[in-house]
C-alpha cells in the first residue's frame, strides 16, 4: 500500500495521541450485517467483511505504527473500498489521511498521477502551516469533540503541488471529513471547565496557555479521515494576479508571467506589454518600468502601420480594439508575405501569440498586453477564454497605472508650473471642498479668495554680483571672435580673386569690429548679424566654389557658429554654464534645507531661480492649520535664514575652481517687523502681498539689491559679505544676536552698520553687513543641524 507520511507533527509536541482505526467503518458494516438489514444491498457483503475483519482487532482498537498499513493491505482495502468507488477513481482527487498529519495511505488514481507527477522530492505539506498553528487548532478540535464547545477558526489548506510533465505548479484546495475518528481524553489531561474556555478565547496567540490546559499526548485520537483536493490552479493565478499587480515593483513582469505559465500549464510562456501611444501613431515600451515587449523586441519604438503590421492587425487591435491571436505564426507568415511583424516573431523564437488591447485613458491610447508560447497552437482562439476572468484584473490595473501616471505628470507640473505650497495646500482643498458642495444646489457658487492674515515675511537672496556685466562681456568676445573669422575668409579670398567687393566688405566688418571692441550697445548685436546673414553669407557661399583651401576656411568659420543660433556663442556658453551650475547648486540646497525648516514650523516656501537665488518665506498661525503659532518660530525661522545664506555662500565660493566665469554672489537679508496679509492672485497663480500698506515690502523688495550705502556710490550688497536690510533697531538688535552665534563657529566676521540712500518712495533703512568667512574644503552635508539653531533660540 503506498503510504505518504508528512512531517508536519514528527518532530513537535502535538495535544493527540495519533492512532489509525478503523472501528468506525466496522461498526457501518456491522449495522449493514444485521439481520434486520438483511434486504439491503451491502447485508452479504457486510457479513464477510465483518467475519473477515474479526480476524484483525488491531484495525478496530488502533495502532501509531504506520507500518502495519503495509501488513494489513487487504483487510485495509476491502474496508475503504465502498469510500473509493470504482466509477470516480480517475476524477475525484481523495485519499484517507490521518488528520492534523496528513499522513495518506489510500489514494485515488487520479491522486496518485498527480503525487507521481510532481517528482521523489515532494513532501506533501500543507502551505504556510506553523507548528503552532497546528497545535491550537487541534486544541479546538478537542473542545468541540470531547467538550462541546465550538471554536470556528476553520480555514482552507492549501497544496502547491509542481506537475513535472509541464514544468509548472498546480494548486489544490483541501476539504476534510472526520466523521471516521474520535477523541477521548487520557487520565492526565486537565478537565476545561467554562471558565478555562474564555479564558482561551481570550488568548488565542498564547501557545504556551494552550499547552497548559492542552498538554502534549494528552488526548487519544483514533480513525482516519478522508481529504479530498480541488484543483484551484485558476483561482489561485487571479489571486496572486491581483496581488502582483496592487504590489506592483520592478520585477512585476516576470510575476506575471510565471503566475500565466502555471495558469496555461506552459513552462516557457513568454510575457511582455507595450503602450500604444494614439497622438504619434506607435507603440513604444513603458518609461518608468521595463516591460519586456515582445512585439518590440530591443526596438525603442514601432510605428503602427500596414508597413510593419498586416491590415488585420491593425484594424482588429489598434482600431476595433479587440483581442489578436495567432495560433501558428508559420501559417501567418503565409498570408502576410512573412511581413515585418512576422519576422520580428519568428526572430524571438515565438510561434503563437495573443494579443491584447485593454484601454488606458480617454485619449485612445493603449496598452498592449502580448502572450506568447515557442510553439504553435499552445495559445489559440478557444484557450484565449480562460483570460476573461483575469483580464478585468488587468483593466483595473492598466486604468490605475494610467491614472498614477495622469498624477505624476500633474504633480510635476504643479511644482514646476503651477507650484502650490505643501503648507498650505489644506486651505485649497478646503476651499475646492466648499466650492464643490456648493456647486450642487448653486450655479452662482464662486471659489473662495484664499488669504493668510497676519503672517511674518522673510526675503533673502544670493544674487550673481556683476552678472550683467559679464554677460555682456561674454557677448562681446563671441562677437570679436567671430568678426575676425569673417575678415580672416575674406583675406584670404581677395589673394585668390582680387575683386574690391571683397576689400569693400573687409572694410565694413572691420568697422563693426572695432565698435564692439570700444562698447557694445543695445542693438548692435542685432545689426551686426543681420549684416553677416544678408552680406557675407551669401559671398561666402561663391567663395567656397573657388578652391578647396577657401572651401576649407569658410567652413572652420562656419564650424564655430552654434548649430541652433547661427552665431559664435563659446564665451557665453561659458558664462551660462558658470551661472547654471551656481544656480543649480544653491537651489537643490536650499529645497533640501527647506524641508527641515518645515519641521520646526510649517511656513510658505517660495523660491526664485535668476542670476542667482532668491526666496520668499512666510510664516504665521493662519498658515498652520493644526499647530500653534508663538513668535519664537518666526526667530528660529530668521535664524535659520542667515544660516543659510552663510552656506550657500560657501559653496557659492567653493564652485569658483570649476566655473570658466570668476562669477561671486552677493546676499541680503530683508528684514520686517509687522505681520501682513498674503493673497493667492487667480491670475498669476501667485501669492502676493494684500492691502496698499504692504506694497511698500514689495517695493523695497524689488529695489533693495541696488541701493547704495548713504552719501557713497557703493552698492550695500558686496560678494564676501552678507546684508541685513532693516528699518528699526530692534530688528539690528536681534540679528546681531544671531551673527554673534554664528562668530563663535568661526562663520562669520566682522560686522559693519550703515544707513541706506533713499529708495523711489522708500526712505530710512538701514543695513548691517558682516564679512563671511569661508569655510576650506567647504562640506554642505556637515552644516549646522536644526537641533543646534533651535538650542540658540531657546538659550
Amino acid at each position: 500500500m503506498k503510504i505518504i507520511e508528512s512531517s508536519l507533527v514528527a518532530e513537535v509536541d502535538f495535544p493527540l495521541q495519533l492512532n489509525i482505526s478503523f472501528k468506525k467503518v466496522f461498526v457501518m458494516f456491522e449495522k449493514y450485517a444485521q439481520k434486520k438489514n438483511e434486504h439491503h444491498p451491502y447485508h452479504t457483503s457486510a457479513k464477510k467483511i465483518v467475519s473477515l475483519l474479526g480476524q484483525y482487532p488491531a484495525l478496530i482498537d488502533g495502532f501509531s505504527d504506520y507500518s502495519l498499513l503495509e501488513k494489513y493491505k487487504e483487510p485495509v482495502n476491502l474496508l475503504l473500498d465502498s469510500l473509493f468507488p470504482e466509477a470516480l477513481l480517475s476524477n475525484e482527487i481523495k485519499a484517507a489521511s490521518i488528520p492534523f498529519s496528513f499522513t495518506s495511505f489510500k489514494f485515488t488514481t487520479r491522486f496518485e498521477n498527480i503525487i507521481k507527477n510532481a517528482g521523489e522530492d515532494y513532501e506533501f505539506t500543507v502551505r504556510n502551516l506553523e507548528d503552532k498553528s497546528m497545535y491550537i487548532m487541534s486544541c479546538t478540535f478537542i473542545l468541540s469533540l470531547v467538550y462541546g464547545y465550538n471554536v470556528d477558526i476553520k480555514r482552507p489548506f492549501y497544496f502547491d503541488i509542481p506537475d513535472k510533465k509541464t514544468g509548472t505548479m498546480k494548486y489544490y484546495r483541501a476539504t476534510f471529513n472526520a466523521d471516521f475518528s474520535e477523541i477521548t481524553a487520557t487520565e492526565n489531561a486537565p478537565k476545561i471547565t467554562q471558565e478555562d474556555f474564555r479564558e482561551l478565547l481570550n488568548n488565542f496567540d498564547n501557545i504556551n496557555l494552550w499547552k497548559e490546559k492542552f498538554p502534549p499526548n494528552s488526548y487519544i485520537f483514533k480513525g482516519f479521515g478522508i481529504i479530498n483536493l480541488f484543483d484551484v490552479t485558476s483561482e489561485e493565478m487571479l489571486s496572486s494576479i491581483k496581488a502582483n499587480l496592487l504590489g506592483g515593483g520592478d520585477n512585476l513582469i516576470f510575476k506575471l508571467q510565471n503566475n500565466l505559465r502555471d495558469f496555461y500549464s506552459i513552462r516557457d510562456l513568454k510575457l511582455g506589454y507595450s503602450i500604444f501611444d494614439k497622438f504619434n501613431g506607435k507603440l513604444c515600451e513603458t518609461i518608468v518600468n521595463k516591460s519586456n515587449s515582445i512585439i518590440l523586441n530591443n526596438e525603442e519604438q514601432i510605428i503602427c502601420s500596414t508597413d510593419y503590421f498586416c491590415q488585420n492587425v491593425i484594424q482588429k487591435v489598434f482600431i476595433d480594439h479587440e483581442t489578436f491571436v495567432v495560433s501558428d505564426l508559420e501559417q501567418y507568415g503565409k498570408s502576410t508575405d512573412k511581413n515585418p511583424f512576422y519576422k520580428s516573431l519568428y526572430d524571438s523564437g515565438i510561434q503563437s501569440i495573443i494579443l491584447i488591447p485593454i484601454k488606458a485613458n480617454d485619449n485612445g491610447d493603449l496598452a498592449l498586453l502580448e502572450i506568447a508560447s515557442p510553439r504553435a497552437y499552445d495559445l489559440n482562439s478557444v484557450n484565449i477564454n480562460k483570460l476573461k476572468d483575469i483580464l478585468p484584473v488587468f483593466e483595473a490595473a492598466v486604468k490605475r497605472t494610467s491614472e498614477e501616471r495622469q498624477n505624476v505628470l500633474e504633480a510635476t507640473i504643479q511644482e514646476n508650473y503651477t507650484s502650490i505650497h505643501p503648507s498650505v495646500k489644506w486651505r485649497f482643498y478646503q476651499a475646492a471642498q466648499k466650492y464643490y458642495l456648493e456647486s450642487q444646489t448653486n450655479d452662482n457658487a464662486k471659489l473662495d479668495e484664499i488669504i493668510f492674515d497676519d503672517v511674518f515675511p522673510l526675503y533673502g537672496q544670493s544674487d550673481i554680483k556683476g552678472s550683467s556685466d559679464a554677460r555682456n562681456k561674454a557677448i562681446r568676445a563671441d562677437l570679436i571672435t567671430q568678426l575676425s573669422l569673417a575678415i580672416a575668409v575674406l583675406k584670404d579670398a581677395c589673394k585668390t580673386e582680387k575683386l574690391p567687393i571683397y576689400n569693400e566688405l573687409m572694410f565694413r566688418v572691420s568697422t563693426f569690429l572695432k565698435d564692439v571692441k570700444d562698447e557694445l550697445n543695445a542693438g548692435d548685436e542685432i545689426n551686426i548679424l543681420d549684416f553677416l546673414q544678408r552680406e557675407i553669407y551669401p559671398i561666402f557661399k561663391h567663395i567656397k566654389t573657388i578652391n578647396k583651401v577657401l572651401a576649407k576656411k569658410v567652413n572652420v568659420y562656419m564650424n564655430r557658429l552654434d548649430k541652433d543660433l547661427n552665431v559664435v556663442y563659446e564665451k557665453r556658453k561659458q558664462y551660462e554654464k558658470s551661472v547654471n551650475l551656481i544656480n543649480d547648486k544653491l537651489s537643490k540646497f536650499i529645497d533640501k534645507k527647506q524641508k527641515d525648516a518645515q519641521e520646526m514650523f510649517p511656513h510658505y516656501f517660495e523660491k526664485y531661480k535668476t542670476d542667482g537665488v532668491e526666496f520668499n518665506m512666510y510664516i504665521g498661525q493662519s498658515i498652520a492649520k493644526d499647530k500653534k503659532f508663538d513668535e519664537i518660530y518666526l526667530y528660529n525661522l530668521r535664524l535659520w535664514q542667515l544660516q543659510t545664506i552663510c552656506e550657500m555662500e560657501n559653496i557659492a565660493f567653493s564652485l569658483l575652481d570649476k566655473m570658466e566665469h570668476n562669477l561671486r554672489v552677493a546676499s541680503l537679508i530683508l528684514v520686517h517687523s509687522n505681520s501682513m496679509a498674503i493673497k493667492f492672485r487667480m491670475d498669476e497663480k501667485q501669492f502676493d502681498v494684500d492691502g496698499a500698506y504692504n506694497i511698500r515690502y514689495e517695493i523695497i523688495k524689488k529695489r533693495i539689491d541696488k541701493a547704495h550705502i548713504k552719501n557713497t556710490e557703493e552698492r550695500i550688497t558686496q560678494p564676501g559679505k552678507i546684508a541685513v536690510i532693516y528699518s528699526q533697531d530692534k530688528d539690528a538688535l536681534e540679528y546681531i544676536k544671531y551673527i554673534n552665534f554664528l562668530q563663535s563657529r568661526n562663520q562669520l566676521g566682522k560686522i559693519e552698520f550703515y544707513e541706506l540712500e533713499d529708495l523711489q518712495g522708500v526712505s530710512g533703512l538701514k543695513a548691517l553687513r558682516v564679512e563671511v568667512i569661508y569655510q576650506k574644503d567647504f562640506d554642505e552635508k556637515k552644516t549646522i543641524t536644526l537641533n543646534d539653531l533651535i538650542k540658540q533660540i531657546e538659550a
